[in-house]
């Protein structure tokens, strides 16, 4: 393994070439010492329409061999700032919910005990419950929450199952797992099954931000209304917050969202001073055409990653 934990070279192996990491990065085990581990959940156990977001790692893995390290915008060159590795898959077990809920929360808490900060892919986003009981464990607290999505995922039990993939932040407030007058949802928009839908986050007071709100003045106004989040902060990014034309690969696809360009400029926007994990999900590569969705996916993670080399170690 290199301990430089710098990508491959690209005129060393051209990017269609060697074994498929995020970012070519070098693969590592938990223990080595880096700040950023990046990691695969593949489990989709919890959808409720299309499945096949299993299989996203491996496609992120692929397509992020045309990552590159330089931020134009920001002037930082991300791999000077941080360390990262790739260490893997976290294990699931494809066809037991609570067994994979286990491994997902004590792959996890190995990382954050560590001292690491992560980013991982998913997976549907039911996976993120478990990392968020990790983190619960680690810091003590709740955490403040940032969240993109097309959905609230605040929404009641389905089929009489209490956990699946429109569920998990409902879940995150009521076991105290993040703070919901710190939560902020971003890219959410209709249709809901009835206006009962809305009754979780107006109770619990929850920021909840339309793609209504961002269009309805110019984007450069919508950054300045974000908050400030102060604290040990986790962001997930459902890749559905942004409209099939730029994610088609996804599970419940949902027209009029955020445009890549939006979420690039939202994420570059946000002010967080302890960004201790992120995910991305709901990538789903059977659906996936000509990459589009992944390279979206790709992008968002290196945004992350930039996020993570201006904020404090966890």
């Amino acid at each position: 393994m290199a301990n430089n934990f710098k990508p491959i070279s690209g005129r060393e192996f051209p990017r269609f070439s060697a074994i498929k990491t995020f970012f070519r990065l070098p693969i590592a085990d938990i223990q080595h010492d880096f700040d950023v581990a990046l990691f695969g959940v593949p489990y989709d156990g919890g959808v409720s329409y299309r499945p096949g977001a299993r299989f996203a790692p491996t496609l992120v893995r692929e397509v992020s061999s045309l990552g590159r390290g330089f931020h134009m915008t920001r002037a930082v060159s991300v791999f000077d700032q941080i360390r990262c590795a790739d260490v893997g898959d976290c294990p699931i077990v494809p066809i037991d919910q609570v067994q994979t809920y286990e491994k997902i929360e004590s792959f996890v808490s190995q990382i954050a005990q560590g001292g690491k900060r992560f980013i991982s892919v998913g997976g549907d986003h039911s996976t993120t419950l478990p990392v968020l009981r990790a983190l619960k464990k680690k810091y003590q607290q709740p955490l403040n929450f940032i969240h993109f999505d097309a959905h609230l995922d605040t929404y009641p039990a389905a089929w009489g199952c209490e956990y699946h993939h429109g569920a998990f932040a409902r879940h995150a407030v009521e076991e105290g797992l993040v703070n919901p007058k710190t939560m902020l949802q971003i890219g959410i928009r209709g249709p809901l099954a009835s206006g009962d839908d809305l009754d979780f986050v107006q109770k619990h007071g929850i920021i909840v931000k339309t793609v209504d709100d961002v269009r309805e003045g110019s984007l450069t106004d919508f950054i300045k209304t974000l908050p400030k989040f102060t604290g040990p902060t986790y962001l997930s990014f459902d890749i559905d917050c942004l409209d099939p034309a730029y994610a088609p690969g996804t599970g419940t696809p949902v027209p009029g969202g955020l445009t890549t360009y939006e979420t690039q400029r939202i994420l570059r926007a946000l002010q967080i001073d302890q960004l201790v994990g992120a995910d991305i999900v709901e990538v789903c590569p059977p659906f996936d055409s000509s990459q589009i969705t992944g390279l979206a996916a790709v992008d968002t993670m290196f945004e992350l990653m930039c996020l993570m080399a201006g904020g404090r170690k966890a």
